[in-house]
This record gives structure tokens, sequence and C-alpha cells, in this order.
């Protein structure tokens, strides 16, 4: 047994639960706060700060799996091709994701990267339906309609379609169904993705560098230091969220993760962005939705509980 599995072995239920927890608030806490960190690299341009993600995120991430011992797992990964291909697949996906979270808050647009958060977990339900032969409940539906009813009162009303919003969210969705075909652990297959992505960013950054038209190591200590904390800032919330996962139920861990969008929105007022009255109606349906979303989640969870409990007895 691994060291990791050693000591989940030896945590108590109780603890395991307050672990859990602890590295799950933790975790979206990072992911709610990031675009203060994005706001610090505001002079730099945003395909540079997603190379930096990468490219700091890779030593971080191997440091990571030596101290985890991950490197059998992430062998086999590299190894089965069907895996391999979709890693590829995925890789490219949250490639693109981080790219344009990054636009959206450096141009200042905030709000829409919380929006497109707020969504995601409402379309992966609409994956289920679409695609997967699965049924909408009732408050599933609700919520569903409730969402679709914000973007329209904030395309129509607020004359702004909420474009990054829904590429955000799309682009997301995806790379969660794709990532759940894969039988890799989320630190291993995070180092993978971006060890894909490391050679054409490094080629990227080399480029800039030959043009004198890097941000990195132009002078400015500060900002050198800040873009190298783009690799922990880009692992350490996968690895808080991997622990919180092996620990919590997922009913608990879906809860929390609309903390993190909350938290960009508040961010987003905080830094002075107009909230218009469409705006307000749009926030209004997503927060009602996602809390008919949440209660059908508890209560969806507590039936299955039921239904084992009687199978056992």
């Amino acid at each position: 047994m691994s060291r990791t599995g050693l000591g989940e072995a030896a945590e108590s239920d109780e603890q395991k639960a307050r672990n859990g927890l602890a590295s799950a608030l933790a975790a979206y806490l990072m992911w709610g706060v990031l675009p203060i960190y994005i706001k610090l690299v505001q002079s730099v341009p945003s395909l540079e700060v997603l190379a930096h993600r990468i490219l700091w995120g890779v030593p971080f991430g191997a440091l990571i799996i030596v101290l985890r011992r991950q490197w059998p797992e992430v062998r086999r990964a590299l190894g089965h091709r069907p895996t391999f291909q979709l890693l590829c697949l995925s890789a490219a996906l949250i490639g693109v994701n981080w790219f344009l979270y990054i636009v959206a808050v450096q141009n200042n647009h905030v709000f829409q990267a919380s929006l497109g958060y707020y969504i995601n977990p409402l379309l992966y339900v609409l994956v289920g339906v679409l695609f997967l032969g699965e049924r909408l409940r009732r408050l599933q539906s609700a919520a569903v309609l409730l969402a679709g009813l914000g973007v329209m009162v904030l395309t129509l009303s607020g004359g702004e379609f909420p474009f990054l919003a829904l590429a955000l969210a799309v682009s997301f969705t995806i790379y969660g169904v794709i990532r759940k075909q894969v039988a890799v652990g989320g630190m291993p297959g995070l180092f993978i993705e971006t060890s894909l992505l490391f050679p054409l960013m490094l080629v990227y950054f080399g480029w800039l560098a030959a043009n004198g038209a890097a941000s990195f190591g132009a002078g400015n200590a500060r900002l050198d230091l800040i873009l190298i904390l783009a690799g922990p800032v880009t692992v350490l919330p996968l690895l808080l969220f991997a622990l919180a996962a092996r620990r919590l139920q997922l009913t608990t861990i879906g809860m929390i993760q609309f903390m993190s969008p909350t938290i960009q929105f508040f961010i987003g007022v905080w830094y002075g962005e107009t909230l218009t009255s469409a705006h307000l109606a749009c926030f209004g349906c997503i927060w009602v939705a996602i809390t008919l979303f949440s209660l059908d989640a508890w209560r969806e969870s507590r039936r299955i509980q039921r239904l084992r409990a009687a199978a056992r007895a």
C-alpha cells in the first residue's frame, strides 16, 4: 500500500470527513481568489500567463508526483494508448479553458467567469440527458430552465451575450466528461496534460524571449516571482481537491463547488465591474437554479442512502 493509502487507512471516519472538508474548502477558496492572482499579472499578455501556468506547473507537479509516489500511475496512463489519446484531447481543452479564463479576468469580465462556473454543473446534467439517456428530475428541470432564463435576460435586456461565460462552461464540461472516461487520478492526469502542453508553451516562450517580448526576465524581479508562482497556483488546488474527493461524498463536494464562483462574483464587485440590473436578474436566476440543483442532489443522495441501508438490512 502506498504512503497515501496508509495515511487514509489510519484516519478515523471523523478525521477523514474533517480533513476532506478542510481540503475541499481550501481548494475552492484558492480557485475563488484566482482572479486576484491574474489581476497581479495584468500587464502580461494572456497567452504568456497561460505559458507560465504550464511551464512552472510541470516541475511543481512532478515534485508532488514524487512525494505521493504516483509515477507508476503516470507510466500506466502513458503506456495505455486509448488513455493517452483522451488525455491529449483533455489537455487541449483545459488549455483553452485556462486561456479563456485569463482573457476574461484581464479584460474585466470577472462576472462572466463567475457565471461560467455557476453554469458548468447544470451543463453536466444536460449532457447526461442529451447523450447518456438520463431523465431530468423535476428540480433539475426547473434549475436548467432558470439558468437558461438568466442567460436570456442578460443577452436581451443587458445587450451582452455572455460568450466567455458559455465558452468557459462548455469547454470545462467537455473536459470533465472526457476525464471521467479516463482511469487516472487528478494529479497524475494534470501532470500528463501540462506535460503535453509544455513543449508548445516552451517554443512560444522561447520565441518571445528571442524577440525581446517576454515579460519574464525583463528586469522586474517581483513580476518574475509572481509568474513563477503560477506553478503552485495551478497545481495546489487540484491536489487539495484530489485529497477531498477521496474523503467526502460527491454530494458534499457538489455543494461546496459553488463557493469559488461566488467568491469570484464578489471579487468582480470589488474590482468595480459594472453590475447592471440585467446582471442582477441573471445571477438571481442562477442562484435560485443552484439552490434547486443542490437541494435535488441532497434529496437524491438521501434516497440512495436509504436504499443501500434497506438492502443491507
